[in-house]
């Protein structure tokens, strides 16, 4: 498995419960993710591990390379326990400009009706970027 390939779905939750947990067991992340079964979560570390993405202890434990979390979560934030992707928060406000400028133009005609497609076209970007890649933390 090559470093530069793309963690995502299980492997990346498993990465994500190990960060905010701290080391854990096997049955432990298991039971966390409601994982099918103990194999699962054995190949999503092994995955981690190969990566170089996660160590496991002398007691058997599994715990998150630290070092890592920039690489894997790039383009993520963490906010809390909550990992949301960096674009939201753009998607969001110019949500909220877009509503905001919608409603100017139907009590002023003035307003230039290309500069809702423009808005329109952002939107659709930002929101097609947050949408792929907060469909990374799911499989």
């Amino acid at each position: 498995m090559s470093e530069n390939q793309e963690i995502r779905g299980n492997t990346l939750k498993v990465y994500l419960y190990l960060l905010k947990h701290g080391p854990s067991e096997l049955r432990d992340i298991q039971r966390g993710l409601n994982l099918s079964s103990a194999s699962l979560a054995s190949y999503h570390l092994g995955k981690l591990l190969e990566m170089g993405f996660a160590k496991q202890d002398e007691y058997g434990k599994y715990s998150a390379v630290k070092d890592a979390s920039d690489k894997i979560l790039e383009g993520y934030s963490k906010i809390g326990p909550a990992v949301v992707p960096q674009l939201f928060f753009f998607s969001l406000l110019f949500t909220i400009l877009v509503v905001f400028f919608s409603v100017e133009i139907w009590s002023d005609a003035g307003f230039i009706p290309y500069l809702l497609g423009i808005s329109f076209a952002m939107l659709a970007v930002f929101w097609f970027e947050t949408i792929r890649l907060w469909r990374k933390l799911v499989v």
